[in-house]
């Protein structure tokens, strides 16, 4: 039997949990249009795989952004930047693995901090983040004056 956790507006559907033996994971995940999704962030201890089975994931890595199809996958390798959303009109299904596997009790924890009510309590996000070691991406910085004008 599985277990489903709501994080915000994304289901998780845990298959796997590997977790207990440190080994893969696998989850799937529903993404509707237009969804509120993790921002930009990568993983100190987990590689990770999308497989998208229905709708359009806009997925990148470093860098590199893909709308992914039914049929497509990207992999992430651990410490890489990703993000994703979903950029089409119906709801986007994916497959997630990961490996190590960080487990079901992520889900759950960040599930109830965004379901809580009124804003997310940051602090406490980035506590269970950095717990599960998902480290939030710099933001980028605008460039500065000079190398505008170096540019030009």
């Amino acid at each position: 039997m599985s277990q489903v956790v709501k994080v915000g507006q994304l289901e998780i559907r845990y298959l796997v949990d590997g977790a207990q033996a440190g080994g893969l994971g696998l989850f799937e995940m529903t993404v509707p249009p237009g969804a509120q999704v993790p921002p930009p962030h990568s993983h100190s201890h987990n590689e990770e795989c999308v497989y998208v089975l229905e709708g359009v994931l806009r997925y990148t890595v470093d860098g590199e952004t893909r709308d992914l199809n039914p049929g497509d996958w990207m992999s992430t390798p651990r410490g890489a930047v990703h993000a994703f959303g979903n950029p089409g009109s119906v709801t986007a299904r994916t497959l997630v693995m990961l490996t190590p596997d960080m487990g079901v009790g992520y889900f759950v924890e960040v599930g109830a901090l965004l379901g809580a009510g009124g804003p997310p309590d940051r602090a406490k996000l980035m506590e269970v983040m950095t717990r599960y070691g998902l480290v939030p991406a710099a933001p980028k910085q605008a460039p500065r004056i000079d190398e505008e004008v170096a540019a030009a």
